[in-house]
């Protein structure tokens, strides 16, 4: 995996000095909320398979973040989604719209010709951060994750294509 700069942060690869880290930006309530269990993700963004790489975002030299891409590596169906975590003390800095420019242009130059994100359909903020960049929505995916009060959830489907990258 690649470092990828973007204006205001720098993406690297996660490893394994970034656990306690990551767990505490997974663990805050404002990311816990939307990402479930801080130890069950946290363990998540270690797997390693084929198409998925996870990324730290950093500000400033600080760990602010993460964000992660699983790709569709069958030519015919070629494409990737992407997940962001940026911890609350750095929602509104620009820094978590910066990290999916970055990742969203990367991932074009690499052949992908579009990009889907997930989130819960209740999470405004991200929804806003997700269309600044280009996303679009395309559905309602109904009961679509279960929340950790253990009801399901709506998510919305929203993706980019190459040319809609703003």
């Amino acid at each position: 995996m690649t470092v990828i700069h973007g204006d205001r942060v720098r993406l690297r690869p996660i490893g394994a000095a970034d656990r306690v880290r990551a767990h505490e930006i997974l663990a805050t309530p404002g990311v816990a909320r939307w990402w479930g269990s801080p130890d069950t993700e946290t363990e998540g963004v270690y797997a390693v398979e084929d198409g998925f790489c996870c990324y730290v975002i950093e500000h400033d030299g600080v760990v602010v973040g993460l964000i992660q891409s699983c790709e569709e590596l069958d030519p015919q169906y070629r494409h990737a989604g992407i997940d962001i975590a940026v911890h609350p003390d750095f929602h509104g800095r620009g820094v978590g719209t910066d990290a999916i420019r970055a990742l969203a242009r990367h991932l074009f130059e690499q052949g992908h010709h579009r990009l889907t994100i997930d989130p819960a359909a209740a999470n405004e903020t991200a929804i806003r951060v997700y269309t600044k960049v280009g996303f679009r929505p395309v559905g309602v995916l109904r009961d679509y994750e279960r929340g950790a009060d253990g009801t399901w959830h709506d998510g919305l489907l929203m993706d980019l294509l190459a040319g809609e990258l703003k």
